[in-house]
């Protein structure tokens, strides 16, 4: 008997109505860890800071901190997040950055599915043995990297070994096209131009694989975890049996079930990427919101974007909480146990 759509409808609705909470205290958290130290930075750069810090200063020091959050909450939903210390609107930087991480973080999760669960077949059809070992190894030492020093050694090392560019969007900065979504493969294609669809391909390689290498662990070891447990069962013995291909009991049968846990984490994985990106935008001079937030921090700049950094902050937290939404409906779809009220 098939589950009731409607039932979806209403397990999504439940969902997001839990998640307010969750995003009002991220709010609440980062507003206030931020402006804890903004009377020390004021003190300090006030003198050469902009209008906009001058107006903030001011601010945190006239008016009490409770009426600046619940301020700054009504002109969050009005969509104004505030200004960087030149006087320019953070929302329109946000939103120009934010898609260069997602193609990023898409082309991470591609490499991640692409690689990752075909070694987590290979370690648990030959687990125990030397390839369960080499996958492990290789995983595992992604897992390890630190994020900067895989980001180096790629940039350094793998960029002119391979002849790949090593930073950037483009190879130039004049592209003759408008960039209308900010993610250069996408404006390259809506173009049609061929050239600077492999320039930016070429660009996205490095920092991609950056990023997929270190996280790579995570659909590996679930994708080998989940197939230990189908491989034994009586479906995939039956199909064995009948004489069908090694790779086809694989792929076809066994991975079909496996993938359900697997393809779950990977949603919530995707959260996680986003905020990952600050270091491997930043090495790669990537112009998405990883790097935009290292500068709101103070990375480079001399004077901190306040409003810069807790709308980064809030995008990576709604990132995550869409990510865990993403997750549990994936789940209730791909498993038909799951109960949808």
């Amino acid at each position: 008997m098939g589950r009731n759509p409607s039932d979806l409808i209403l397990f999504i609705g439940k969902r997001l109505v839990q998640l307010v909470p969750v995003l009002f205290g991220v709010i609440l958290l980062t507003f206030f860890f931020t402006h804890l130290d903004l009377t020390n930075v004021c003190n300090e750069w006030y003198p050469h800071a902009g209008g906009a810090t001058i107006h903030a200063c001011e601010a945190s020091v006239n008016q009490p901190l409770l009426n600046q959050f619940f301020q700054y909450l009504v002109n969050l939903l009005h969509g104004n997040w505030g200004s960087d210390v030149y006087g320019a609107a953070v929302y329109p930087a946000i939103a120009a950055a934010l898609p260069a991480t997602l193609e990023l973080v898409f082309a991470s999760l591609f490499l991640m599915v692409v690689v990752g669960i075909p070694l987590g077949v290979i370690a648990a059809q030959y687990s125990g043995r030397w390839a369960d070992h080499l996958v492990r190894v290789f995983y595992l030492s992604g897992w390890a990297t630190p994020t900067y020093l895989g980001a180096v050694v790629a940039a350094v090392f793998l960029g002119p070994l391979l002849g790949l560019p090593s930073g950037g969007y483009f190879s130039t900065r004049a592209v003759p096209f408008p960039q209308y979504t900010h993610a250069s493969i996408l404006d390259a294609m809506l173009a049609g131009s061929l050239p600077y669809t492999v320039d930016a391909i070429d660009h996205l390689i490095l920092p991609a694989t950056v990023l997929a290498f270190i996280n790579m662990g995570i659909a590996t070891r679930m994708t080998r975890a989940s197939m230990l447990e189908v491989l034994p069962l009586d479906y995939v013995r039956s199909a064995r049996m009948k004489g069908l291909s090694e790779f086809w009991v694989l792929y076809k049968h066994a991975l079909r079930n496996a993938l359900i846990t697997t393809t779950t984490v990977l949603g919530i994985t995707a959260g996680g990427l986003l905020s990952g990106t600050v270091v491997v935008e930043e090495v790669f001079q990537w112009p998405g919101i990883g790097q935009y937030a290292y500068a709101s921090i103070g990375g480079g700049s001399s004077v901190p974007n306040f409003a810069g950094a807790i709308a980064v902050v809030i995008i990576f937290a709604i990132a995550v909480v869409a990510a865990n939404l993403i997750a549990d409906i994936l789940y209730g779809v791909l498993d038909p146990r799951v109960d949808w009220r």
